[in-house]
């Protein structure tokens, strides 16, 4: 998902007074991250060593899992061209993948707005539970998201699941969050748990501009999540760069890393339009472990949905317990940047969405992106509750039980392309929870 541009390729739209007050230089990590041109997934027993592996395929070992039966391996144009036309030549041998900048994080950031929303510690009072978030059918908290919350039955939600995701751990996979925003004051798993895999360090903070490439992406994903699931916990893994861009084994292993912190969702705000079978293998060992994985359809309008949402379908190769979002507006028409495919799982609000960002502010996103962790927030709403399904059914649920998108004629052009529905949180609690 490609970063879409509004101004002279800018990811967003803001006053050069905003920008100059969002900035944040990048950290320098105690070490650079090993960063191969390419990847390769190779089968390893208990008797491989790492000479041995990397003797055989030219490479680095760069994971070495015997338990699993499987080693990854780095290696450089060369290494991969004589690999690849090996595997040509034989038939089974594995395949050599792109590495570098593979994946994408990607919105429309459309405004900026007040901090004094936020720096005078209003969103605490909510999130603590001493006001009540919704007041007269609108969201007290951020009346700008009234419209979005009551398309998807937010308010209903949240009194069907009144432990407000409490319990539940969600991996943000992406650009980092700003860690000192007020919007996560309580809400972050702790900080033994963080980890940023593109700065090799183990302080994950957004760093870059405001409106320039990926800054502010995570932040705002993250935050969407806790509109939703107001007592969630957030796990923030940094995979990406200040451009929005990242690469497959720093991904792949993030994955891997939210599963052993026991996260129970891990939200995917990003994708390729190349297959990765390393991202593939982490993400299969994430849903047999029980975990959830959301990805988001990519902006680019097109009819082919970004990876890894394009196997999370039913019969893809993720299949149970895994869900693709694409985005629609307020009128439940599809947006204009989503892409779309019969492949696609579901459909979310994600337009004009108000989030928190870097530097203590209150901003707007649109994007695929913004859809995801509607959907996110909508697991750890179920997960903090007692099902009445088992949890392999749960995505499924979701995808299932939601508002009709095609009987209106509005998206015609698009049938079967959107989701089997657009999120519904009332509907699906009420297929999924004990109330």
């Amino acid at each position: 998902m490609k970063p879409r541009s509004l101004v002279q390729g800018a990811l967003g739209l803001c006053t050069a007074a905003l920008i100059a007050g969002c900035s944040q230089s990048p950290g320098t990590p105690a070490a650079q991250a090993y960063r191969p041109a390419y990847i390769l997934q190779v089968p390893a027993s208990a008797q491989d060593t790492r000479q041995e592996l990397e003797g055989r395929y030219g490479g680095k070992v760069v994971e070495l899992n015997t338990q699993e039966g499987y080693a990854v391996m780095g290696l450089d144009q060369a290494a991969a061209k004589t690999q690849n036309l090996r595997a040509q030549s034989l038939g089974d041998e594995p395949v050599a993948e792109p590495n570098l900048n593979q994946f994408q994080g990607g919105a429309l950031a459309l405004m900026a707005g007040s901090r004094s929303f936020w720096m005078g510690g209003e969103w605490q009072a909510w999130a603590g539970g001493s006001r009540s978030f919704w007041m007269g059918g609108q969201y007290a908290p951020i009346a700008q998201n009234t419209q979005p919350f009551q398309q998807i039955k937010l308010e209903n939600a949240q009194k069907l699941a009144p432990n407000l995701g409490a319990g539940v751990k969600v991996a943000v996979i992406d650009t980092g969050i700003d860690l000192s925003h007020p919007a996560f004051a309580g809400a972050l798993a702790p900080s033994t748990e963080w980890k940023d895999f593109y700065g090799n360090d183990n302080v994950p903070q957004e760093e870059g501009i405001l409106g320039v490439g990926g800054y502010g992406h995570g932040t705002s994903v993250a935050s969407i999540v806790l509109q939703v699931a107001p007592k969630a916990t957030i796990l923030p893994l940094r995979v990406l760069g200040p451009n929005g861009d990242g690469d497959t084994l720093q991904v792949a292993n993030a994955i891997k890393y939210a599963v052993a912190q026991k996260a129970r969702i891990i939200n995917l705000s990003l994708g390729s339009t190349t297959k990765s079978d390393t991202v593939q293998s982490a993400i299969q060992a994430a849903t047999t472990a029980g975990v959830l994985v959301v990805s988001s359809a990519g902006n680019d309008n097109t009819p082919t949905i970004t990876y890894p949402a394009i196997i999370a379908d039913d019969k893809g190769p993720l299949g149970e317990r895994s869900l693709s979002v694409g985005s629609v507006n307020s009128w439940n028409m599809k947006s204009s940047f989503s892409n779309y495919s019969p492949d696609l799982e579901l459909s979310a609000p994600g337009e004009n969405i108000f989030t928190a960002g870097p530097g203590n502010l209150l901003v707007a996103w649109s994007g695929t992106s913004m859809a995801a962790p509607m959907a996110a927030g909508g697991l750890a709403l179920a997960l903090g509750q007692t099902l009445a399904v088992d949890i392999k059914d749960v995505t499924r649920k979701m995808a299932e039980n939601g508002f009709d998108l095609y009987n209106s004629g509005l998206n015609s052009a698009y049938k079967d392309k959107l989701g089997k529905r657009r999120l519904d949180l009332e509907l699906f609690l009420k297929s999924t929870i004990r109330y």
